[in-house]
């Protein structure tokens, strides 16, 4: 704002209409220092246009101050007069301030004149009282001295005048022993005695310029007292005697003293105990001497020392004062304060049954003692043997407390059957009053005799187990007793007998139960009856019993029939009750006689057409025709049979027999082809097409094979190189190089082709069709072979293949599963017949590489070593229908 005005101001001073408006400025006025708020310090006037009302737009106003200061500030009086008066803050001060300020005055009427003028405040100097400094100049000191201390300077009085006069210092009242000094020193008089002169002064110090103009303060002195006597004990008893066992906080004895310090005052001590005490304890402050810990003097150490002495000192300060110390003994009188004690306080002793009366099993005195240190507190007795079976023990002296059996005890008498443990309690006492007491506790265990060996229930054990009986079942048990008391227990074992041919043992009995299992499953046929020889034990005596196992029969084997597998092929046209290709079966049994077979066909026997004779009642059956076949009519439309027989050990078994027991089934399964009549025959040779598929699988678990065939071509293949090698140095060494060889160029020899994986062998033999027939569904005649039932389309001008009597193969699986074949009704072949075959057989065909020969398919064949000599016996690949 001032900063406006100012820039108002220097703009009307450049316009030029400035005026003169402040009347008696400029102006120098005088004002004393240290004046207060609202001093005038000068008065002007503000003269206005006539043109301009009678009042001014700008107030006067002090713009600037040099130097700057805000002591001074302008104030209207009324009809434009006006006056400069201090404000007090700051204060005017002569001696630290600038004694001259110039304050520029501004002012400005309604028409917008100005005016600027200095006006000059002058300072003027006034005498000013002496001031006090430091502690004295803001709070009354308070000064310490302490007794005993000779004559000195006690404090340092500090004052200043404004002026710089020279200041002249004086105390009040003149009687006290002290003196101020020019420089403002005070001094103490005399050694002060604490019990005999005031203990406080209160000074008036006095500071004075030379005008007269003073000040003054209070001073406040206190003499301190010091401890230069010490304490001396006022009890005059030294020993003291108190029963042992006393509570912690008895008092013992008041310890008091005084302090010479102190006369006419409570003296104010400190009391302690210097010697480690654990019993003791003083209070500080009042010198009461109680009991702090348990006392015991049957315990070490005042056991053996029961005096306890203690060196009691008192201070006047609880640090570094004066000291005076006394001894206090205290004898610890000793009571009967402990019961006899026994370690330990239960006894566990043994005694064999049948032990003779009298003998000695305890003494009670060697374990039992009373702890009280005067011997007329620490004796003790026993007394009051009792307690579950105390009339067989007692005690022989109540002094060594000697127990000792009173009869024999035998477990096994009723009487005591089933005791074991007798449970006896003794009382041990003091002797003195007030007569302390504990109890005793006494357990004897009468340790049993082993007097019998155990016995079984029984001499022997007859068990009769089915053959059928799953391991692990349970087939019987045997059990043994033994009359020692208490019951001891028996374990169980078979020590002979229970092996078979497969197993060492197939039985196992119950260690603690006796149970007998069966480890594997019995067998009748192989083994009827088992002996065992168990054994019972009760750690030191055994018995044993004989166990005898009877193997019950059960139908559990299967019919065994041979063949259970079997292929063949018969003509459509064969008559009823024919045995078929001759075929039986022969079945065995090891379980069920031979007339307890019965067969019959379970699967397969479509219209019934094949049966079984005899049917029941022995092991051998013949497969029979039962009814012909009928295609012609459509009631037969199978030419495939597959039949499966059963054949059971149910023979000889009623209806009711056979729901109850177990019957066992054999399983035969048969394979027939029915062949179709031929219509034409011809006599030539039958033939086939043998087709064999080799084929190399690698299998992941043989690893080692490739490993090896591979490292065995490698050495292979070096050593061949190797001599290759050999071989070319030997002819470049023997023969000379040519050219040519027999006047053709030379070439090298054509890469082998790798052998392949799969090598297919087949053999193309002539098939005869020696039958004929129409197809029902296109009306075109084709034809067949009786024996392969291979078929094609018949050509019109080819005749028809004939054979003079039709053969029927059959195959069947042995015992190992391999296949067998069997010729029925071989044709009898004429020379000219055989003559035809063999030219069939041997004509030559054109060669292939690698053997191979091109039949009239366009098939290579692979030639077989040996095939000339072997003949075929494969049979034939079957048709479908």
């Amino acid at each position: 704002m001032k900063i406006m005005l100012l820039l108002l101001i220097l703009l009307g001073v450049v316009s030029g209409r400035r005026a003169q408006l402040l009347q008696g400025l400029p102006a120098i006025s005088p004002v004393e220092e240290n004046a207060v708020a609202g001093v005038t310090v000068y008065t002007f006037n503000v003269t206005v246009s006539p043109l301009s009302s009678k009042d001014v737009a700008v107030l006067p106003t002090i713009l600037n101050s040099n130097p700057l200061a805000g002591a001074f500030v302008i104030e209207p009086k009324g009809n434009l007069e006006y006056q400069v008066v201090t404000t007090g803050n700051p204060v005017l001060d002569y001696e630290t301030m600038p004694n001259r300020f110039d304050l520029q005055i501004f002012v400005e009427d309604t028409t917008g004149r100005t005016d600027l003028n200095v006006l000059t405040v002058q300072v003027t100097d006034k005498n000013e009282s002496p001031v006090f400094q430091g502690n004295m100049a803001i709070q009354t000191p308070t000064i310490y001295v302490l007794e005993g201390t000779p004559p000195a300077r006690i404090y340092q009085v500090k004052a200043a005048d404004p002026e710089n006069a020279k200041l002249n210092y004086s105390l009040l009242p003149a009687s006290v022993p002290f003196s101020v000094f020019e420089n403002g020193a005070i001094f103490s008089r005399k050694k002060f005695d604490y019990e005999k002169d005031p203990h406080c002064y209160f000074l008036n110090i006095t500071v004075a310029d030379p005008d007269g103009l003073n000040s003054t303060k209070t001073v406040n002195i206190k003499i301190i007292n010091i401890n230069d006597e010490s304490p001396y004990f006022t009890t005059k008893q030294r020993i003291y005697r108190i029963p042992e066992g006393q509570s912690p906080g008895t008092v013992v004895a008041n310890v008091t003293a005084k302090d010479p310090d102190d006369e006419g005052s409570p003296s104010r001590l400190f009391y302690s105990i210097q010697s480690s005490e654990r019993y003791f304890s003083i209070d500080p402050s009042t010198g009461v001497l109680q009991v702090t810990g348990r006392i015991d003097r049957d315990a070490l150490p005042l056991q053996l020392h029961p005096n306890v002495s203690l060196i009691v000192r008192v201070e006047d300060s609880p640090s570094g004062g004066h000291a005076s110390e006394m001894e206090i003994t205290i004898i610890i009188d000793d009571i009967n304060d402990n019961p006899p004690e026994c370690n330990p306080s239960t006894f566990r002793k043994e005694a064999n049954e049948n032990t003779a009366a009298g003998t000695f099993l305890l003494e009670l005195r060697n374990y039992c003692k009373d702890i009280d240190a005067d011997p007329s507190n620490n004796q003790f007795v026993f007394t009051g043997l009792s307690g579950f079976g105390s009339n067989n023990f007692a005690l022989e002296s109540t002094v060594s407390g000697r127990l000792v059996m009173t009869e024999s005890i035998d477990l096994e008498n009723p009487a005591n059957l089933g005791v074991e443990v007798y449970s006896l309690t003794v009382r041990v006492q003091d002797i003195a009053s007030p007569n302390y007491s504990d109890i005793i506790h006494i357990y004897i265990r009468i340790k049993p005799v082993n007097e019998f060996f155990p016995v079984f229930s029984n001499l022997s054990y007859v068990f009769n187990v089915p053959e059928i009986a799953k391991a692990g079942s349970t087939i019987g048990r045997v059990s043994a007793r033994d009359k020692d008391w208490p019951p001891t227990v028996i374990t169980y074992s078979i020590v002979a007998g229970g092996g078979t041919r497969n197993y060492t043992n197939v039985f196992w009995i119950s260690p603690t139960k006796g149970h007998l299992k069966i480890l594997a499953r019995l067998d009748y046929e192989t083994a009827q009856k088992h002996i065992l020889t168990v054994q019972a034990s009760d750690q030191e005596k055994t018995a044993t019993a004989s166990v005898t196992v009877n193997v019950l029969e059960v139908n559990d084997e299967e019919p065994v029939c041979l063949p259970n597998f079997y292929s063949f092929q018969i003509p459509v046209s064969l008559a009823v009750g024919t045995n078929i290709n001759g075929f039986r079966i022969e079945c065995q049994d090891r379980d069920s006689e031979p007339r307890s077979f019965r067969y019959f066909i379970n699967e397969g026997n479509v219209n019934n057409h094949f049966t079984f004779s005899p049917s029941a009642g022995s092991n051998t059956s013949w497969l029979i025709l039962a009814s012909g076949f009928d295609y012609e009519s459509g009631l037969d439309t199978n030419w495939v049979y597959r039949l499966r027989v059963y054949i059971t050990d149910d023979n000889l078994l009623s209806a009711r027999d056979k729901t109850a027991r177990l019957v066992k089934t054999g399983t035969v399964t048969l394979s027939l082809r029915v062949i179709p009549n031929p219509t034409t025959l011809i006599t030539t040779t039958p033939g086939f097409t043998l087709v064999t598929k080799r084929e190399n699988l690698y299998s992941g678990s043989a690893w080692y094979v490739p490993f090896v065939i591979t490292l065995g071509s490698l050495l292979l293949l070096g050593l061949l190189g190797y001599l290759g090698f050999l071989l070319a140095t030997w002819i470049r060494t023997h023969c000379p190089p040519e050219g040519r060889a027999h006047g053709k160029p030379l070439s090298p020899p054509k890469k082998k082709k790798p052998k392949k994986d799969v090598v297919v062998t087949m053999t193309k033999l002539n098939t005869v069709f020696d039958g004929q027939a129409r197809d029902p569904v296109t009306g075109r005649m084709y034809e067949f072979n009786t024996q392969s039932g291979a078929r094609r389309w018949k050509k019109s001008n080819e005749p028809l293949q004939l054979e003079l009597a039709p053969q029927v193969t059959s195959s069947a699986m042995d015992d190992s599963g391999r296949e067998t074949e069997r010729a029925e009704g071989p044709s009898k072949k004429g020379p000219s017949e055989k003559g035809k075959e063999l030219t069939a057989e041997t004509k030559p065909a054109s060669k292939l590489t690698g053997g191979q020969e091109t039949g009239e398919d366009g098939l290579k064949l692979q030639k077989q070593k040996g095939s000339e000599d072997r003949g075929l016996s494969l049979p034939a690949p079957r048709g479908r229908y």
